[in-house]
């Protein structure tokens, strides 16, 4: 025990209403070493319409030579396998010639956690998973307190979530249209200005921490100035969840532009083994442009399919990963295949472009991330690496043009921007080759 009487396993125990209620510590500096790492401050809420920011992940990659866009900056064309977005054009920015600079240890996997948190897979070949929190999570963290749910992951194919809280701590997706309609717009879900269903629960749960906040105020007299200042964080983190509590007993907020998508299908079996990938997500990217312009989710992932998908798509004659490998010369089907999977981005931009937001659309207030886990799928590279952005994030992020990094720069250049743009004050992002402390100017605001 420290000479405050404190250690990094002490808890604050209180009893209300007969039950015992804890709420943990964050790690202080008398728990640290001289190499302890610091917390970030909390981000400032900007004016306006909030920024909102997405995924949108499709596994086994593309086909670098029809790919890449031709012409740079405003003056460019779409590539064949970018064509599905020419509806879109105007609302995209594409990026290549970046790579990913974390080790290719485990054919897929490596790719992945390399570009969604900009660090090396774990334990390669054994137990693999991310070293640490997806960017979906690492932006969750810090601009989802005050809404319904801090994220949101979905996916027309089951199984296919890349979300991460950490290592083995996977979010999963849900893959039923009709399920995530329910858990958005059923049940106490009400429109604004209509007479909210009270969860009797709620009062008492707001209660109980209202309970602990004296003893949490004796506790920071016991403290030094930098515990002090992290107890202050820690606890804002509890002061968050009281305000989401007492969100959720009030009408959401006055947004014109919300309102309930119309109910998905029951159920979208396959047909003939193949999944009707195309019309779940249409579904899903319905239901998710709604729950953003009611501002029940900042952040979401739509994960399309997963890395090493073998999943037969429309038109083609075996599974999506087989073909990578084994379809020779020009590789029609695998090139049909990421057509249908771009076609599956194009229709998540659109749903969010269709939404009016103030002058403009929920699609200008919002940065879609598209990506895969490698480029070329036969050769599993990290080289030349899939990446599309759609919207602005509010005006900050760069629209309609095609940046070639010529160059091959790292890849965690675009996570980091990105971040900034949903504003983070971040230094760096990344560890080991995968870290940049600097963002990719060129598509910068």
């Amino acid at each position: 025990m420290s000479p405050a009487g404190i250690n990094r396993r002490t808890i604050l125990r209180g009893f209300f209403g007969g039950a015992l209620v804890h709420v943990a510590l964050p790690p202080l500096e008398m728990f640290m070493n001289s190499h302890g790492t610091a917390y970030a401050e909390e981000g400032a809420g900007g004016e306006g319409f909030p920024k909102r920011f997405g995924i949108f992940f499709w596994g086994n990659g593309m086909l670098p030579d029809r790919w890449v866009p031709t012409g740079e900056g405003a003056e460019w064309e779409l590539s064949e396998q970018l064509m599905p977005l020419a509806a879109v054009k105007n609302d995209i920015t594409v990026v290549t010639g970046m790579r990913v600079g974390v080790p290719n240890s485990v054919p897929h996997h490596a790719g992945a956690s390399g570009i969604l948190t900009g660090a090396p897979a774990l334990n390669p070949y054994t137990d693999t998973t991310m070293a640490g929190p997806t960017i979906d999570q690492i932006i969750a963290n810090e601009v989802g307190g005050l809404t319904r749910f801090k994220s949101l992951e979905f996916g027309a194919r089951p199984g296919s979530g890349m979300s991460y809280n950490g290592p083995h701590s996977k979010n999963p997706p849900e893959s039923s249209p009709r399920a995530f309609f329910e858990r958005l717009f059923g049940g106490s879900f009400q429109l604004p200005g209509e007479e909210p269903i009270v969860d009797p629960t709620l009062g008492l749960r707001r209660s109980i921490l209202d309970g602990l906040m004296e003893d949490i105020g004796a506790l920071k007299k016991r403290v030094s100035a930098g515990d002090k200042a992290r107890l202050e964080q820690h606890f804002e983190g509890i002061r968050s969840l009281e305000k989401r509590l007492a969100r959720l007993e009030e009408d959401p907020p006055n947004l014109a532009a919300c309102g309930i998508p119309e109910m998905p299908l029951e159920d979208y079996p396959d047909i003939e083994g193949r999944p009707q990938l195309q019309a779940k997500n249409r579904a899903l990217s319905d239901t998710i442009a709604l729950a953003l312009a009611c501002d029940q989710t900042r952040v979401f992932g739509n994960y399309f399919t997963k890395p090493l998908t073998n999943i037969l798509f429309q038109g083609v004659s075996a599974g999506h990963h087989q073909l990578t490998h084994d379809e020779p010369g020009e590789q029609a089907e695998v090139n049909e295949i990421t057509l249908q999977c771009i076609e599956g981005l194009a229709y998540q931009i659109e749903a969010l472009s269709r939404v009016e937001e103030g002058a403009g659309t929920l699609l200008d207030n919002c940065l879609v991330f598209g990506t895969s886990e490698v480029s070329l799928g036969k050769t599993h590279s990290l080289d030349e690496f899939p990446i599309v952005l759609a919207g602005t994030c509010g005006g900050r992020i760069k629209k309609g043009i095609h940046y070639r990094s010529s160059a091959g720069d790292n890849a965690s250049k675009v996570l980091l921007s990105i971040c900034r743009a949903m504003g983070l004050d971040m230094a760096s992002f990344g560890s080991e080759g995968g870290k940049v402390s600097e963002g990719l100017s060129e598509i910068e605001v």
